[in-house]
């Protein structure tokens, strides 16, 4: 259960780092280098999440489901 939290929590700051950018494009009209940050800090996130997933699934703290409906 830690671990499913701990997704939805990086998923969250994936899309705060993803307003924030959105934000400091449309406030600074493209010049600044607040967007870059947070772009690059959702890009990081988002690739810290994939790795967590890869992990978690090799060690056993989460399993996919099928994409099979079991009848």
């Amino acid at each position: 259960m830690l671990t499913k939290a701990f997704i939805v929590l990086v998923l969250i700051g994936i899309l705060a780092s993803l307003g924030s950018g959105l934000f400091y494009l449309m406030r600074d009209q493209g010049s600044g280098e607040r967007t870059v940050r947070a772009l690059t800090l959702r890009i990081g996130l988002s690739f810290a999440l994939f790795l967590l997933l890869m992990v978690a699934n090799w060690s056993g703290l989460i399993s996919p489901h099928p994409a099979v409906p079991v009848q």
